[in-house]
Protein backbone atom coordinates (compact mmCIF):
# COMPACT_ATOMS: atom_id res chain seq x y z
CA UNK A 1 0.00 0.00 0.00
CA UNK A 2 1.10 3.29 -0.84
CA UNK A 3 2.20 6.29 1.58
CA UNK A 4 3.17 3.45 4.14
CA UNK A 5 6.59 2.99 5.12
CA UNK A 6 8.04 -0.34 7.38
CA UNK A 7 10.76 0.81 9.33
CA UNK A 8 13.04 -1.43 12.08
CA UNK A 9 12.23 -1.31 15.80
CA UNK A 10 14.28 0.88 17.91
CA UNK A 11 16.96 -0.29 20.17
CA UNK A 12 16.67 -4.42 18.59
CA UNK A 13 19.52 -5.85 17.14
CA UNK A 14 19.79 -6.35 13.67
CA UNK A 15 20.84 -10.35 14.65
CA UNK A 16 17.80 -10.70 16.84
CA UNK A 17 15.15 -8.60 14.11
CA UNK A 18 12.38 -10.97 13.16
CA UNK A 19 10.07 -10.08 10.61
CA UNK A 20 7.25 -9.51 13.01
CA UNK A 21 8.99 -7.24 14.63
CA UNK A 22 8.66 -4.47 11.94
CA UNK A 23 7.01 -1.32 12.29
CA UNK A 24 4.64 -0.20 9.55
CA UNK A 25 4.09 3.66 9.84
CA UNK A 26 1.82 6.12 7.90
CA UNK A 27 3.47 8.78 6.29
CA UNK A 28 2.71 11.37 9.84
CA UNK A 29 4.66 8.60 12.03
CA UNK A 30 1.53 7.14 13.10
CA UNK A 31 1.82 3.07 13.73
CA UNK A 32 -0.29 1.42 11.25
CA UNK A 33 1.27 -2.39 12.36
CA UNK A 34 3.12 -3.36 14.43
CA UNK A 35 3.68 -3.66 18.45
CA UNK A 36 7.11 -2.28 18.90
CA UNK A 37 8.12 1.74 18.58
CA UNK A 38 9.97 2.66 15.27
CA UNK A 39 13.19 3.23 15.10
CA UNK A 40 14.06 6.77 16.79
CA UNK A 41 15.02 8.15 12.96
CA UNK A 42 11.94 7.80 11.72
CA UNK A 43 11.63 11.22 10.77
CA UNK A 44 14.87 11.80 8.93
CA UNK A 45 13.20 8.20 6.64
CA UNK A 46 10.04 10.56 6.34
CA UNK A 47 11.65 13.53 5.47
CA UNK A 48 13.38 12.13 2.66
CA UNK A 49 10.45 9.69 1.78
CA UNK A 50 8.04 13.25 1.89
CA UNK A 51 10.53 15.19 -0.17
CA UNK A 52 12.74 13.31 -2.51
CA UNK A 53 10.94 12.85 -5.70
CA UNK A 54 11.01 8.60 -6.23
CA UNK A 55 12.34 7.97 -3.02
CA UNK A 56 11.08 4.42 -2.28
CA UNK A 57 13.59 3.04 0.02
CA UNK A 58 15.72 4.56 2.77
CA UNK A 59 18.31 2.50 4.26
CA UNK A 60 20.57 4.08 7.48
CA UNK A 61 23.75 2.44 8.33
CA UNK A 62 26.79 2.97 10.64
CA UNK A 63 28.77 0.86 8.13
CA UNK A 64 32.72 1.24 9.16
CA UNK A 65 34.19 3.17 6.24
CA UNK A 66 31.41 5.26 5.50
CA UNK A 67 30.92 6.27 8.98
CA UNK A 68 34.84 7.13 9.53
CA UNK A 69 34.29 9.51 6.38
CA UNK A 70 31.22 10.91 7.92
CA UNK A 71 33.23 11.16 11.71
CA UNK A 72 36.04 12.81 9.88
CA UNK A 73 33.42 15.38 8.68
CA UNK A 74 34.95 14.65 4.83
CA UNK A 75 32.98 14.30 1.51
CA UNK A 76 33.82 10.92 0.10
CA UNK A 77 35.55 12.04 -2.85
CA UNK A 78 35.18 10.40 -6.07
CA UNK A 79 38.89 8.94 -7.74
CA UNK A 80 37.58 6.40 -10.10
CA UNK A 81 35.14 4.89 -12.63
CA UNK A 82 34.35 2.30 -9.79
CA UNK A 83 32.39 5.16 -7.74
CA UNK A 84 31.22 7.54 -11.31
CA UNK A 85 29.14 3.95 -11.95
CA UNK A 86 26.77 4.58 -9.18
CA UNK A 87 27.39 8.48 -7.99
CA UNK A 88 27.77 11.80 -9.81
CA UNK A 89 30.26 13.07 -7.95
CA UNK A 90 31.57 13.04 -4.19
CA UNK A 91 29.29 11.72 -1.67
CA UNK A 92 28.48 15.36 0.34
CA UNK A 93 28.30 15.90 3.66
CA UNK A 94 25.26 17.59 5.27
CA UNK A 95 25.49 20.80 7.85
CA UNK A 96 25.66 19.83 11.33
CA UNK A 97 22.06 19.18 12.55
CA UNK A 98 21.15 21.14 15.88
CA UNK A 99 20.52 19.30 18.72
CA UNK A 100 16.49 20.64 19.70
CA UNK A 101 14.71 18.43 17.38
CA UNK A 102 17.56 16.29 17.14
CA UNK A 103 16.14 13.91 14.12
CA UNK A 104 14.11 16.43 12.38
CA UNK A 105 16.58 18.61 12.08
CA UNK A 106 18.83 15.42 10.81
CA UNK A 107 16.14 15.04 8.27
CA UNK A 108 16.11 18.72 7.35
CA UNK A 109 19.44 18.89 6.58
CA UNK A 110 19.50 15.79 4.50
CA UNK A 111 16.94 17.12 2.37
CA UNK A 112 18.98 20.24 1.78
CA UNK A 113 21.55 18.03 0.83
CA UNK A 114 19.96 16.11 -1.41
CA UNK A 115 18.00 19.02 -3.34
CA UNK A 116 21.27 21.21 -3.35
CA UNK A 117 23.47 18.39 -5.22
CA UNK A 118 20.41 16.98 -7.12
CA UNK A 119 18.16 14.53 -6.11
CA UNK A 120 18.18 12.49 -9.63
CA UNK A 121 22.34 12.23 -9.18
CA UNK A 122 22.93 12.36 -5.40
CA UNK A 123 21.76 9.51 -3.97
CA UNK A 124 23.50 9.28 -0.61
CA UNK A 125 24.39 11.34 1.99
CA UNK A 126 27.23 11.75 5.29
CA UNK A 127 25.83 13.11 8.41
CA UNK A 128 28.62 14.60 9.96
CA UNK A 129 29.68 12.52 13.15
CA UNK A 130 26.85 10.35 12.40
CA UNK A 131 26.57 8.15 9.61
CA UNK A 132 25.41 7.88 6.16
CA UNK A 133 21.68 7.72 4.46
CA UNK A 134 21.05 6.07 1.26
CA UNK A 135 17.83 5.79 -1.22
CA UNK A 136 16.66 4.88 -4.38
CA UNK A 137 13.50 3.82 -5.70
CA UNK A 138 13.27 0.46 -3.93
CA UNK A 139 14.34 -0.41 -1.16
CA UNK A 140 16.27 -3.61 -2.79
CA UNK A 141 18.30 -0.39 -5.03
CA UNK A 142 18.74 1.31 -1.45
CA UNK A 143 20.31 -1.73 0.34
CA UNK A 144 22.36 -2.61 -2.97
CA UNK A 145 23.41 1.22 -3.08
CA UNK A 146 24.19 1.24 0.94
CA UNK A 147 26.33 -1.73 0.28
CA UNK A 148 28.06 0.18 -2.93
CA UNK A 149 28.95 3.12 -0.90
CA UNK A 150 31.09 1.34 1.65
CA UNK A 151 32.79 -0.65 -0.82
CA UNK A 152 33.59 2.92 -1.96
CA UNK A 153 34.64 4.43 1.09
CA UNK A 154 36.62 1.88 1.76
CA UNK A 155 38.68 2.08 -1.90
CA UNK A 156 38.75 5.77 -0.99
CA UNK A 157 40.59 5.45 2.22
CA UNK A 158 42.84 3.02 0.34
CA UNK A 159 43.61 5.03 -2.43
CA UNK A 160 44.21 8.39 -0.41
CA UNK A 161 46.70 6.37 1.71
CA UNK A 162 48.60 4.58 -1.14
CA UNK A 163 49.09 7.49 -2.44
CA UNK A 164 50.23 9.44 0.77
CA UNK A 165 47.43 12.00 1.23
CA UNK A 166 47.21 13.09 -1.84
CA UNK A 167 44.02 12.88 -3.74
CA UNK A 168 43.11 13.52 -7.58
CA UNK A 169 39.48 12.74 -8.22
CA UNK A 170 38.27 11.72 -11.40
CA UNK A 171 38.12 13.82 -14.43
CA UNK A 172 34.89 15.01 -15.19
CA UNK A 173 34.59 13.21 -18.22
CA UNK A 174 35.42 10.10 -16.97
CA UNK A 175 32.73 10.84 -14.14
CA UNK A 176 30.23 11.60 -16.86
CA UNK A 177 30.81 9.04 -19.40
CA UNK A 178 30.74 6.20 -16.25
CA UNK A 179 27.13 7.73 -14.70
CA UNK A 180 25.86 8.46 -17.82
CA UNK A 181 26.49 5.07 -19.21
CA UNK A 182 24.73 3.02 -16.46
CA UNK A 183 21.91 5.89 -15.60
CA UNK A 184 21.68 8.47 -18.14
CA UNK A 185 19.06 8.79 -20.86
CA UNK A 186 20.80 6.77 -23.45
CA UNK A 187 22.08 4.20 -20.73
CA UNK A 188 23.49 1.18 -22.73
CA UNK A 189 25.31 -0.89 -19.60
CA UNK A 190 23.90 -3.97 -18.52
CA UNK A 191 21.47 -6.15 -19.87
CA UNK A 192 18.29 -3.84 -21.40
Amino acid sequence: ESNLVVIKPSGVPYHKLKTRDMVVVDMNGKIIEGDLKPSVDLPIHLAIYKNVPNAGGVVHTHSHFATCWAQARKPIPCLGTTHADYFFGDIPLTEMPDTEDYENSIGQQVVKCILQNGAERCKAVLVPGHGPFVWCENVEKSVETAFVLEQLAEMAYHTIVINNGNIKTLEEMYLKKHYERKWGKGAYYGQK
